[in-house]
């Protein structure tokens, strides 16, 4: 069997616990630490980490400094979605042209047959399957890793409890500073918010008008780019009794469109490329189109690199940029960036 691993070290328990059990499995596992950006402290304090679980281990670890092909394939996207009034995902374009895009080239560098990361997901080398813990399943966020890779990753947790991980992980002594940890959700190179990242760019704070479906203007709003589809506050409705929400967003007119909770429904929808891990054209699935949210039945047809989506019932607050991810059950059939 392909016995050589890369395992992807990040100094936090669940990719320590991968590598741990890969090793206990019988895998030769290197490890290596991305550095993805600059965020003040954030890399020296991790990869410290990271180096002590592979000396514990007994294991090599290398630092693979990715941080101008993170800023091109991640970082810009995620500003020019915003400035293009999209709601991006970060994670899954850093899954496929980072975590395992550049990651695998590495391996392929240095020989190492497979790789591996502290992901929840199942992988048997063909397709991508949710994890034993739906709750914290991540599959959706590769929904867009390319096919080719697949025969190479293998991911341990997907079999795991989080809360077997730590009570695994309380027992490792490298592991006992960390365990205790505050997960991080957020994206990795966000502090609290995304607006502190594109006010870095560009003016955030331009206020402008807030129109109805009609294109009447209604009230006003404090800059377009604090807006998400689906956001209730912060923007002002002249004489509204009922909610009104984010609808649409005219980043060109700094506008934002506005409307009552059912101008939010929708049970049909473009998307564009496309990533499947198999051929398929004209088929029926079930499909999220956000993280945390249930999948929705629906007919799908696929022509070239598009292709429309048809829901049996409505979701609220399609945002366009976001990801809409194709299952058969708990199979990832691929996905595509709903537009």
């Amino acid at each position: 069997m392909a016995n050589r691993v890369l395992v992807g070290l990040s100094g936090g328990v669940d990719s320590t616990v991968t590598a741990i059990l890969l090793q206990k499995e019988g895998y030769e596992v290197e490890g290596v630490y991305m550095k993805l950006h600059d965020k003040e402290g954030y890399h020296e304090a991790n990869f410290a980490r990271a180096k002590r679980v592979a000396d514990y281990l007994g294991i090599r670890i290398h630092f693979l400094d990715l941080g101008e092909d993170f800023k091109r394939e991640v970082y810009d996207y995620f500003v020019e979605s915003y400035k293009e009034g999209l709601t991006p995902n970060p994670c899954v374009m850093c899954n496929r042209t980072i975590k395992f895009g550049k990651l695998v080239d590495f391996a392929d560098e240095i020989g190492a047959d497979l790789v591996s990361t502290g992901h929840y997901v199942k992988c048997d080398g063909n397709f991508i399957y949710m994890a034993r813990d739906k709750s914290k399943d991540q599959s959706y966020f590769l929904c867009e890793i390319k096919k080719e890779v697949l025969p190479r990753l293998i991911f341990p947790l997907g079999e795991w409890l989080k809360e077997d991980v730590k009570a695994f992980a309380a027992d490792i002594p490298v592991l006992q500073d960390i365990a205790v940890q505050k997960e991080s959700s957020e994206i990795c190179f966000v502090e609290n918010d995304y607006t502190e990242i594109l006010e870095k760019h560009m003016d955030i704070d331009l206020e402008g008008e807030t129109v109805d479906t009609e294109g009447n203007v209604v009230g006003n709003h404090k800059g377009y780019m604090h807006y998400t589809i689906g956001k209730r506050r912060g923007f002002f409705v002249n004489g509204a009794h009922d909610p009104h929400y984010v609808i649409g967003i005219k980043p060109e007119a700094n506008q934002i469109v506005v409307g009552t909770r059912e101008k939010l429904e929708e049970t049909a929808f473009e998307v564009k490329q496309i990533n499947l891990f198999e051929p398929l054209n004209n088929f029926h699935c079930d499909v999220k189109v956000r993280y945390r949210t249930t999948a929705i039945p629906a007919a799908v047809k696929i022509e070239g690199d598009r292709g429309s989506v048809r829901l049996e019932r409505p979701v609220f607050g399609l945002a366009k940029g976001q990801i809409a991810a194709f299952y058969d059950g708990e199979r990832l059939l691929g996905g595509g960036v709903i537009c």
